[in-house]
This record gives structure tokens, sequence and C-alpha cells, in this order.
């Protein structure tokens, strides 16, 4: 099935089908950054930050949000 045909299919979807499509959307691309995330942690893309975070941490230097 191309895009097209999706977005076609889409558009003819009643106000209660695309609100429940669209909460189902939102949690799918949801799930997908959180694993692309965890992905990255694991891989130690963060490693740096979460040591700067530490030590601003420790001087006393982080404000509460």
């Amino acid at each position: 099935m191309s895009l097209q045909q999706i977005e076609q299919q889409i558009a003819q979807l009643s106000a209660a089908e695309l609100k429940e499509f669209s909460g189902w959307f939102d949690a799918y691309m949801a799930d997908g950054w959180d694993k692309r995330i965890e992905s990255d942690v694991q891989a130690g893309k963060f490693d740096k930050l979460f040591s700067e975070i530490e030590a601003e941490a420790g001087r006393g230097e982080l404000q509460p949000l």
C-alpha cells in the first residue's frame, strides 16, 4: 500500500475512528522514540552529558525546575 493510499483511507475515517487511530498512532510514535532513546543510552551516546550533569550537581550548580 502506498502512502497516498494510506492517506486516502485515513481521510475516509469517521470522527470516532480518526480519534482512535490518532491515539494508536501517537502511542506507536512514542514507543519508537522510547526505543531509540534507550538504544542511544545503551550505546553510551549520553555518557558525556550524564557526567556533566553529575559534576554540576556535585558542585551545587543545578536549579530545581
